[in-house]
């Protein structure tokens, strides 16, 4: 092939290999294809297009058709390192082009002033790396504001008293209120809250050539058919193949990064759909696998240059994991809500989002009102926990229950505890012969009594909404694997002793390898990352780009 166009060959060095073709992975290939640069995005996944997208629940959600198979990709868990670890799903993401966002709710909060501060405002919290951003919500503001232009975010400005400072106002008006978000409001107005239009990155009108959202109901978890939902699939990624300087390459499940006798990295080796072992060269490399399966390939990558590990100088590569807490809660109403049809959420509340440290816990979240179930997953675990599971009894509080059920769901934050972590399982292997993940994670004690201090007001929220019943399922990340939300864990820092990646994502040890998805986060925000992962996407990038042109990465 022409050294213009794609595919690139493996023993051609191209400018940057990118880990991972999902919410970070696909802004960075746009950015970087669309200045110049030689672009190759290894993807462990499928490249699905919308056709191939359907309302399948036990093929989405059984047979991870979108997502990681823990039976070919096994985890351990475990909650200190003197206890055994236990094979069970303990993270998921998404695994296909576009990751997590082709999947994923739309939830497209922006964080807040103080989620960047938090630790200078409300002290240390004891047993936790506690600490704040070497960013401020002032340096990200731009980019965040990228983000709802660039992939499409529907909003209202202005809405909620909380919101931090905007430049622009969303792209697209909010999505139309459903039943369930009237409740919201009912109940917000009760409590003496503000219920707001959810930002959500689904289009609620047409947006640069692509469809608004047609209210079918099968969004969480499952792929858009109609490319409403703005993930990188349908937004970053055709513009970057568009280039004819991108080579997405799917089914590329990479083993290691590799380095020379300088401490450079020089492409990576992964296995192709025919288990070949493939070695693509590169200038510079950029991780964008998720808060999980980053670090594994870090740790993965040891040599004798880097023998714990690449770019774990600190020691902290796989540390200070984060889920985002919370808890769920269920209402069952008296008349039918039909809460299934459309979006999972229209309305969401943040009059809780930064709690008084004299309510002995520090954090705060949000709420929203939701339905994020199908049937046959409503059979499963959407029920009052204590309803019959078989016969008769169970037929008929399923008929009576789909649709006069709702859930307030909370969303809180999550302390960067040192113990928790991803690391390599020693026993256990993967289908490729790789040490599996191995999750060592306990609830920090502050963050469980913020989780039951929420599902306690969520459930207040479903009475004022006028629920006849009530239940709750277990509060705090812990209720809930695999955890889909995976943060901290290569933080982002200034000290290259207690962090992993400087202000712009640059590795600390390794000055042409870039680290851009959840691991960065410093602290976990409340409860809806992507949008962070991905305005921090568009600033990283911007820098590689600096870099490069500069020739600065070797």
């Amino acid at each position: 092939m022409s050294e213009s166009g794609v595919p690139y060959r493996p023993s051609d060095p191209v400018d940057f290999v990118i880990v991972g073709a999902g919410a970070a992975g696909g802004v960075v290939a746009r950015e970087l294809a669309t200045a110049g640069f030689r672009v190759v995005v290894l993807e462990q996944g499928p490249y699905l297009r919308a056709p191939d997208f359907r309302h399948d629940e036990l093929a989405v959600l059984r047979l991870a058709e979108l997502t990681n198979d823990h039976r070919r990709q096994p985890n351990s868990l475990r909650a200190t390192d003197r206890d055994p670890r236990v094979v069970t799903p303990a993270v998921g993401y998404g695994r296909a082009v576009g990751g997590g966002t082709v999947h994923f709710t739309g939830n497209y909060w922006r964080f807040h002033e103080v989620d960047f501060i938090e630790r200078s405002l409300v002290g240390p919290v004891a047993g936790t790396g506690f600490d704040d951003w070497p960013i401020s919500y002032a340096e990200l503001e731009p980019y965040y504001t990228r983000v709802e232009w660039e992939i499409g975010v529907s909003g209202l400005a202005g809405a909620s008293p909380f919101d931090p400072p905007r430049s622009r106002p969303y792209p697209v008006p909010p999505l139309p209120i459903k039943s369930i978000g009237v409740l919201a409001e009912r109940a917000a107005r009760a409590m003496g809250w503000t219920a707001f239009p959810a930002p959500m990155a689904i289009l609620s009108e047409p947006y640069r050539d692509r469809m608004a959202c047609i209210q079918c109901g099968f969004c969480e978890t499952f792929g858009c058919e109609m490319g409403a939902k703005s993930s990188t699939l349908v937004t970053m990624i055709p513009e970057a193949e568009a280039t004819g300087r991108c080579e997405i390459r799917p089914d590329s499940y990479v083993r290691k990064v590799e380095v020379d006798q300088r401490g450079r990295v020089t492409g990576v080796k992964y296995f192709d759909a025919k288990r070949r072992e493939v070695y693509q060269r590169a200038r510079a490399v950029v991780l964008c696998a998720n808060g999980a399966e980053t670090p594994r390939l870090l740790l993965l990558s040891r040599s004798n240059r880097f023998p714990d590990g690449l770019a774990n100088s600190s020691g902290m590569v796989g540390r200070h994991l984060m889920f985002n807490g919370g808890g769920l809660t269920g209402g069952r109403f008296e008349g039918r809500i039909n809460g299934y049809r459309g979006t999972v959420d229209t309305r969401v509340i943040h009059d809780l989002y930064q709690l008084d440290p004299g309510l002995g816990f520090v954090g705060g979240g949000g709420f929203d009102f939701r339905w994020d179930t199908q049937p046959i997953g409503f059979a499963l675990w959407g029920l009052d926990p204590k309803a019959p599971r078989w016969g008769p009894d169970f037929k008929r509080r399923l008929r009576e229950s789909f649709t006069r059920t709702a859930y307030a769901l909370a969303h809180t934050t999550s302390l960067p505890v040192p113990t928790n972590r991803v690391s390599l399982d020693p026993h256990l292997k993967d289908d490729w012969g790789l040490p599996a993940i191995s999750v060592t994670w306990q609830e920090h004690p502050n963050d469980l009594r913020l989780s039951e201090y929420f599902v306690a007001r969520a459930m207040d929220l479903l009475a004022a909404a006028g629920a006849v019943e009530r239940w709750s399922y277990p509060a705090g990340a812990g209720g809930w694997w695999p955890q889909v939300h995976l943060l901290g864990t290569c933080r982002m820092g200034n000290d290259p002793r207690t962090s992993v990646v400087d202000r712009f994502h640059r590795a600390h040890d390794v000055p042409n390898l870039f680290i851009v998805d959840g691991s960065s986060f410093v602290t976990s925000g409340r409860g809806q990352p992507t949008m962070t992962i991905q305005a921090l996407a568009f600033r990283a990038a911007e820098r590689m780009g600096e870099l490069a042109r500069r020739g600065e990465l070797g």
